[in-house]
């Protein structure tokens, strides 16, 4: 991938291929040929910017990019194609490939301690050094008549360096014997100069480098490992060799000691084997499932059930005031989310939430919301409903409006109580239109990261486990829990759980979609 981003012929392709159809442009098109153009260049250099930062996929989706645009926009016997273009593109790059890269990020050992290449890893551990503490020797700064240039005076030993622009000594600056510096600089300037002076190297006459070893000293820094070969470092402490191990990513010592930082390695289905291997994993995540599974069904059903019988109320004809009834109970659905979150957080506070001091006046308790994981469910299930309801109650009163009149007043006619009018005709007819939303609105709380991050952040936690999970998890969250605010960051895990999220969710979809087809031919089928 790399290799097709460095070609020194990737622009002349792409010029190839505009110039390829110039005999298709008109003189007027000549504008937007021009505009094309620019654009597949600038992405062009996108791309080769990418390649240089050690990021060949990005670069690689650049230069896709690039030749599509260069392609569909620059010839006319494409001009269909730049209607869906656009579409196809944004799908591939914002959905598609997050999905697929997720899913690869689940198949490798990708975490916080394996970040890096294996060559970036190696270059860490060689430029790791330790200070030998009987050469360090406190420094000051001698200002020069140019201005930006410096010398380094070393009292103890009484020797001065060459003078040199700090930020653009390359090379060792050679200490020579000097008597003492008539005048030096104040340490806040020197404190100034930390960075130019992190790089400085200094070499005595004796041929010893000197480092600069902090804020006040310079020393010879012994490097803490040497390269042997490529696969090979010694540490230079005690003599350890370390061998590069290909399968966990980490330089390792001969009982296994793994030295950070690693690198990242496809691992298989390693992170499948231990989410199903590990009690301490498997236990809190089939709980975490349950509760998931539980959450976005309880929420769906009792949304609907409320949002319904609502809008049945609000569509009877006696009823007074209607407007204002409808704006009042609509107005959680106008209210940001992430704000009544934030106010519930509060009233449900345990000490001093008004829904506690309401309980305590009333009935002498004060539930431990946050802190009893029944209770902590409880309350996310009040929360959701409270947000899922309006957008229910909208629908069904659109829903309820389609339904025939004629078909209720005979059932009247008949003898039919409103109960069995309303579960023998208007509920039959309004719950095929509801169906898809109502799977879209199951998918949705699924996946409902903001409402647990923000209203118990997981808590309270599941003892015993492995890793972070607590009592309101659902896996959304817990998955953004085990990738950002673990200490260890487990990419490569939390992918993995991904997968099966969305495989589950994948499957539940599709079945709803293969009953609510059915359901569809058996009406379609009846007399």
């Amino acid at each position: 991938m790399g290799g097709m981003l460095c070609r020194p012929d990737a622009n002349g392709l792409i010029m190839a291929q505009v110039s390829e159809h110039m005999n298709d442009v008109r003189p007027s098109d000549w504008p937007r040929v021009l505009v094309v153009a620019g654009l597949a260049l600038i992405l062009l250099y996108g791309a080769f910017y990418l390649y240089q930062f050690a990021q060949p996929i990005y670069g690689f989706i650049l230069l896709a990019l690039a030749t599509g645009i260069a392609v569909i926009f620059g010839a006319n016997r494409f001009y269909g194609a730049r209607f869906i273009f656009p579409g196809v593109a944004a799908v591939l790059i914002f959905i598609a490939f997050p999905v697929v890269y997720t899913i690869y990020l689940g198949f490798t050992n990708y975490s916080s301690f394996n970040l890096l290449t294996k060559d970036r890893a190696t270059e860490v551990l060689l430029s790791r050094g330790t200070v030998d503490e009987t050469t360090e020797q406190p420094f000051l700064l001698v200002a020069t008549d140019q201005q930006g240039v410096y010398q380094v005076w070393l009292p103890d030993s009484g020797l001065l360096s060459e003078p040199a622009r700090l930020a653009d000594a390359d090379e060792p600056l050679a200490l020579r014997p000097s008597a003492i510096p008539s005048e030096t600089v104040s340490r806040r300037e020197a404190v100034r100069l930390r960075n130019a002076l992190r790089d400085l190297v200094l070499l005595t006459p004796e041929g010893r480098e000197l480092q600069n070893a902090g804020l006040r000293s310079f020393a010879s820094v012994v490097p803490s490992y040497v390269q042997i070969d490529i696969d090979r470092l010694e540490r230079t402490s005690d003599g350890t060799v370390l061998t590069a191990n290909p399968d966990t990513g980490f330089y390792e010592t001969a009982d296994g000691q793994q030295i950070s930082p690693g690198w990242r390695v496809g691992v298989g289905l390693e992170n499948f084997r231990t989410i199903a291997g590990s009690e301490g994993m498997r236990g809190p995540l089939v709980s975490i499932f349950i509760w998931t599974v539980l959450f976005a069904g309880g929420t769906v059903f009792i949304a609907f059930a409320i949002g319904l019988l609502l809008a049945i109320i609000l569509q009877w004809e006696h009823l007074r005031f209607k407007a204002i009834y409808r704006i009042l109970l609509i107005l959680p659905y106008a209210v940001p989310a992430f704000i009544s979150i934030l106010v519930f957080r509060g009233l449900f506070n345990q000490n001093f939430g008004e829904i506690n001091l309401i309980l305590q006046a009333l009935f002498g308790i004060r539930p431990d919301w946050f802190t009893d994981t029944t209770l902590a469910r409880l309350m996310v299930l009040i929360v959701n409903v409270w947000l899922g309801y309006p957008y229910m109650m909208l629908l069904a009163m659109g829903f309820l409006q389609a339904v025939p009149e004629d078909h209720k007043k005979a059932a009247t006619l008949e003898g039919a109580s409103s109960v069995r009018v309303f579960f023998s005709i208007t509920l039959p007819q309004i719950i095929p239109p509801f169906l898809p939303l109502l799977i879209a609105s199951f998918a949705f709380n699924f996946n409902n990261l903001m409402l647990i991050l923000l209203l118990t952040r997981g808590g309270p936690d599941i003892p015993g486990t492995l890793i972070p999970a607590g009592g309101t998890d659902i896996l959304a969250s817990f998955t953004y829990r085990l990738a950002f605010m673990d200490s260890g960051q487990q990419f490569g895990l939390a992918g993995a759980i991904t997968l099966i999220i969305f495989t589950i969710v994948a499957v539940i979809s599709y079945a709803n979609f293969v009953a609510m087809r059915r359901a569809a031919a058996r009406r379609s089928a009846a007399p």
